[in-house]
């Protein structure tokens, strides 16, 4: 490498001096660059993600209720007392709009999730009939959502697997105009940070709750963080010290033991994704 002397105003041939090079670090350790650029602004952090000036980061909100849940084990999610049915699409499916009602013909539903590499995926999908089968491939459904119809739902829309009949992955529960499935895949080349987690329950409701999370390519789901709902329509409310970490593909839900019987529960966690 060729040096050269501002003090001696010429080409050195021989380094025989000592240099002082100096770099600048984020709080984190990540060298600053132009792919790390220094944050400058004064602006709270999850606000600048949510506005798009940090690359390589965002942020997720989930939300779910179950209904009226029965006395037993399920997920928090719009389909009350099952658990939320995983693998159903397999390695990769089209998905079935369901409509019960045909006051819904004309909506155009929006199904979000991951595709066969568990990349983000989403699809429009117009209600013309009772059953209207998409041509996107899913792996994950991760939400759903009437798209822009100057009106909600007047029946119960389902989100199935494959053609009509198929088991269901999603639910538009009448009126609402979204699902609400406490439940998220994270997509491949991401890690997720989970930082908040708040439950509740309606009067009286008696049930332990737990975090489940399954990494790809295994079977079990383990529980990463337990809690108690016995309330009179209080919440759970946690956040994090340090976030729980859910490697790139991996499954997390909310489930419940309900110890009560009829009981609306919801759940919310937030997630910051991160580029791997």
């Amino acid at each position: 490498m060729a040096i050269f002397s501002i003090i001696r105003n010429k080409k050195l041939d021989t380094n025989n001096d000592l240099h002082e090079v100096v770099m600048i670090a984020d709080a984190a350790g990540g060298l600053v660059d132009s792919d790390n650029p220094l944050r400058t602004s004064n602006k709270p952090f999850y606000l600048e993600v949510q506005q798009g000036l940090i690359p390589g980061y965002a942020f997720n909100h989930k939300f779910g209720a179950a209904p009226s849940m029965a006395a037993g084990t399920a997920t928090v999610w719009d389909v009350d007392d099952t658990l939320y049915p995983w693998d159903a699409l397999g390695s990769g499916s089209v998905v079935n709009v369901e409509r019960n009602n045909a006051s819904d013909n004309g909506f155009v539903v929006t199904v979000q999730g991951l595709d066969e590499n568990y990349n983000f995926a989403e699809e429009d999908i117009t209600i013309t009939g009772a059953d209207q089968v998409g041509t996107q491939l899913f792996t994950r459904v991760n939400r759903a959502f009437i798209y822009d119809s100057g009106a909600t739902n007047v029946g119960d829309i389902d989100i199935e697997v494959g053609a009509a009949g198929g088991t269901t992955v999603g639910r538009i529960t009448a009126g609402y105009g979204q699902t609400l499935m406490a439940v998220y895949t994270i997509p491949a080349g991401k890690t997720g940070y989970l930082t908040h987690l708040s439950v509740s329950g309606s009067t009286d409701t008696d049930a332990s709750g737990s975090i489940r999370n399954r990494v790809y390519d295994q079977n079990v789901f383990k529980i990463t963080h337990a809690f108690e709902i016995q309330l009179r329509g209080g919440q759970y409310d946690y956040t994090f010290g340090a976030p729980l970490v859910l490697a790139e593909k991996s499954d997390v839900e909310i489930r419940i033991v309900n110890r009560s019987n009829n009981k609306r529960i919801t759940a919310a966690f937030d997630i910051l994704l991160v580029d791997n």
